[in-house]
């Protein structure tokens, strides 16, 4: 049976779409169209029950991807490492996207010695979680640090880390409103603080409300700014609160610009991932980027 095949085959299968596997294989979707419905006529059953929205493989076809996954990988890792006399052309930097907080507060600089060492080769991509997970699935990343679990065949994700939420505010503030205040009254005691905030709609403070408060949160934010290290610089110069997580304002708690309002024994966390796509990569600094993160989550 022909090979190229097969690993069309399996690419739609991962990746749940017609489209998304052309991109992974650098293919037109025609083309895989046409070979998918060539191995259906070889085989003689069907293997994709076509949606509005990408495909669902039949039972046949999840026995088929059973069959054939490993061995297929395993030829992918033979070409991709090649033999005597392969060419020492450098590898490809590793393309790695997620979150710029968590970037620039966590992974870069566990990676830094990495790449001084020149054991690495970078290319950093920052973004919202669900356009870094697409770019993923297409292919346009290797790894992305993701605030969101990935969902389908064609992403594998680990946890990497939780990152807690924590409600803070200048100094200043926190003396006119009163700690105890807050702890006696809850929400209702930061009537009058403005709010500071990454985007209008409020996802991390609604979140904080909803778990510690039991409410919903309806307040109009006074600040908006589609970054949480800019939110974070704000708020430490008296601009009003905000939920950050506890990662990125640990040093300014620390060193007193800022104060956590409160402190509940049952605080909001939310779970990293990090994701890559299943199968062979043709990056071997993938797994030493890997390994390296998850070793340095540990202490996160």
């Amino acid at each position: 049976m022909d090979l190229q095949l097969l690993r069309t085959f399996l690419a739609v299968h991962r990746s749940g779409s017609f489209t998304a596997a052309a991109q992974l294989l650098q293919l037109s979707q025609p083309t895989v169209t046409t070979q998918i419905r060539a191995l259906e006529r070889r085989l003689g059953y069907a293997l994709f029950e076509r949606l509005p929205r990408g495909v669902a493989p039949t039972s046949d076809a999840n026995d088929l991807a059973a069959r054939v996954a490993g061995p297929l990988d395993d030829l992918e890792t033979v070409a991709f490492q090649g033999g005597p006399g392969t060419s020492s052309a450098p590898t490809a930097p590793l393309r790695l996207a997620g979150p710029a907080e968590l970037l620039s507060e966590r992974a870069l600089p566990a990676l830094a010695p990495l790449v001084a060492e020149e054991k690495l080769r970078l290319r950093v991509h920052t973004g919202l979680a669900d356009d870094l997970l697409e770019g993923l699935r297409a292919g346009r990343h290797d790894l992305v640090l993701s605030s969101i679990r990935p969902r389908g065949r064609a992403v594998l994700a680990e946890p990497l880390m939780d990152e807690e939420f924590v409600l803070v505010a200048a100094p200043v503030w926190a003396e006119k409103v009163g700690l105890p205040r807050v702890q006696r009254q809850g929400c209702t005691a930061l009537c009058g603080v403005p709010l500071v905030t990454y985007a209008d709609d409020l996802p991390i403070a609604r979140r904080y409300w909803r778990h510690v408060f039991g409410v919903r949160l309806t307040h109009t934010p006074e600040l908006t700014v589609p970054d949480l290290r800019s939110v974070l610089a704000a708020v430490v110069n008296g601009a009003g609160a905000t939920v950050l997580p506890r990662y990125l304002c640990q040093r300014a708690l620390l060193e007193g610009d800022l104060v956590a309002l409160l402190e509940p024994e049952d605080p909001p966390f939310n779970t990293v991932y990090l994701a890559r796509r299943p199968g062979v990569t043709d990056n071997p600094h993938l797994d030493l980027v890997r390994s390296h993160l998850t070793r340095a989550a540990r202490t996160w």
